[in-house]
């Protein structure tokens, strides 16, 4: 895989080669984490666009301060949470008011839903609070340092700990749950 220092002279120099190196590396990436925040493949797919469209429109405006990765990411975020917001009401449920029908009908073929456990796990991720959310997605899923985790959502390190503790407690407790 291309390393991000190898990236971005790149794409200064040549910005179509440039982007396609980009956009190899981190168009995967990019789409499972908005996925797991929308859940919706066709959300996912509009909102990873927008995040490329958003990153070769604001490549100037990165300083090269801090992680690539992170500035990506939190591009991908911030189109993911608009994205959310204009469907404000759908998505954002408790444990026990998040039915399964709900998952099924947004997620396509994102589950195996014959693995309890990947269902319930979904479930309790999906009905975290927002920032707990991303601090779990981040650090479990796109094994981001907590530092990347802070720049990606504008806060601080130590809020970020507590956070993914907070959200690692919360779902541990819901998995040894006996609720569906």
């Amino acid at each position: 895989m291309t390393d991000d220092n190898h990236i971005i002279p790149l794409i200064r120099e040549n910005t179509e080669k440039g982007f396609r190196l980009l956009m190899a590396k981190y168009k995967e990436p990019v789409y499972w984490h908005i996925r797991r925040l929308v859940v919706s493949h066709a959300d996912a797919q509009d909102a990873t666009q927008d995040t490329f469209l958003r990153i070769f429109r604001s490549f100037s405006q990165y300083s090269g301060d801090g992680s690539f990765k992170a500035w990506i990411f939190r591009i991908a975020t911030n189109e993911a949470l608009r994205l959310l917001a204009r469907n404000q009401g759908k998505s954002t449920l408790s444990l026990d008011e998040t039915p399964l029908v709900a998952l099924t009908m947004k997620a396509d073929d994102y589950f195996d839903f014959g693995n309890i456990e990947v269902v319930k796990l979904q479930k309790a991720i999906t009905a975290l609070p927002t920032k707990q959310q991303l601090a779990f997605n981040l650090r479990y899923y796109d094994d981001l340092s907590y530092k990347e985790i802070a720049d990606v959502t504008g806060s601080t390190e130590s809020t970020v700990k507590a956070n993914y503790h907070f959200a690692k407690e919360k779902i541990i407790k819901y998995m040894n749950s006996n609720d569906t």
